[in-house]
């Protein structure tokens, strides 16, 4: 019995001591990315034109292409741009109300599943017809329809749970920063230059423009009530992340099965990834629950810190020299997606106006 006892305490010991050694590591890189997104945070409050989210994937960029950072960084950098999305992810659902979305009307969310399903598949054929590698087409779809880079995140968490394609996943990242930020002059100039009101050009600026911060860019240029509504049209796009994310983990669970690559050190994707119940979790409390304005408030800037160090890291992954080497087809691809996703949009919002 006393053996027993000895054997446990020991392994406590080793585990604490294992916790204690992991935290070690990854604190350096983690402090670095919470210090960057204060920093962009800082810069978004003085320039509420430019977004936080996106100033943190910038700097990422910037600082890893100008500076040599310590391999000493690299955990905590890869904590932030994994775990720290995922936690973010979970708190974008407090911004979801479904009455909001309910209240678009049948057509219009229809008009939503139509650009996210549309904008998958069809970016995916164009994958095919450019030759770009099926992995980074796949992450290029679900970011540019969905939810910029937490959709390419959270479909890089299932397709590449052993994270053997990282680079796909960064090199998406940096796609749908280039090509959503385009869309910020971009889609003004061209609502404008159609002659829409400010509710017709907010719906299509929610349907097609990538990144969350974006569609805020663009919306509060717009004016009138194009921010509103572009803002719960893209909402309604980010709802869809959930049943997309589920569909990407069955077909990897079943990939893996079909081809005998399940044990040693390969893991089957769960069904549901765990932040993924957790941001519907998040839905369903802001839906039903009447939150006071104060815990909305520190749930909004909560996730935004924690979205900005995560695109920090992700930022860091980006190198200049590195994204120029995978060709001109990522690129094309990338513009002829944001194409799609916008023909889909008007086409819709023309239809049903």
């Amino acid at each position: 019995m006393d053996i027993v006892k000895t054997t446990e305490a020991l392994s406590e010991t080793g585990s604490h001591q294992a916790q204690k050694e992991r935290f070690r590591r990854v604190l350096p890189g983690t402090l670095l990315a919470l210090a960057a997104a204060g920093i962009s945070f800082g810069v978004g409050q003085l320039v509420p034109v430019l977004s936080p989210v996106i100033l943190a994937i910038i700097l990422g960029i910037v600082l890893t292409n100008t500076v040599r950072l310590p391999a000493s960084l690299d955990p905590g950098i890869q904590f932030a741009s994994k775990k720290l999305l995922r936690a973010g992810i979970v708190l974008l659902g407090l911004r979801l109300v479904l009455s909001d979305i309910v209240d678009l009307g049948l057509p219009l969310i229809l008009v939503v599943i139509c650009v996210v399903v549309g904008g998958i598949f069809g970016t995916i054929l164009l994958g095919k017809l450019l030759r770009v590698p099926p992995r980074l087409t796949l992450l290029v779809a679900c970011g540019f329809s969905i939810c910029g880079a937490a959709a390419v995140a959270g479909a890089a968490g299932v397709t590449d749970p052993n994270d053997e394609h990282e680079k796909d996943t960064v090199t998406a990242v940096a796609l749908v920063v280039i090509f959503g930020t385009l869309m910020i002059p971009l889609m003004p100039f061209l609502t404008g230059l159609m002659g829409m009101d400010s509710e017709t050009a907010g719906m299509w600026a929610g349907g097609s423009t990538h990144e969350i911060a974006q569609v805020v860019a663009i919306g509060e240029i717009l004016g009138g009530s194009a921010l509103t509504v572009a803002v719960i049209v893209k909402l309604a796009r980010v709802l869809l992340l959930a049943p997309v994310v589920a569909v990407l983990s069955l077909r990897q669970r079943w990939t893996y099965r079909a081809n005998g690559a399940v044990g040693g050190k390969m893991k089957l994707p769960p069904i549901v990834p765990l932040f993924i119940i957790g941001f519907l979790a998040m839905v369903v409390l802001r839906s039903f629950v009447d939150l006071p304005g104060a815990v909305l408030s520190i749930g909004n800037g909560l996730q935004t810190a924690l979205l900005a160090a995560a695109m920090f890291g992700l930022g860091c992954g980006v190198k200049i020299r590195e994204l120029l080497g995978v060709g001109l087809r990522p690129f094309a691809l990338a513009a002829l997606a944001t194409i799609l996703v916008g023909t889909i949009a008007y086409t819709g919002i023309m239809l049903i106006g």
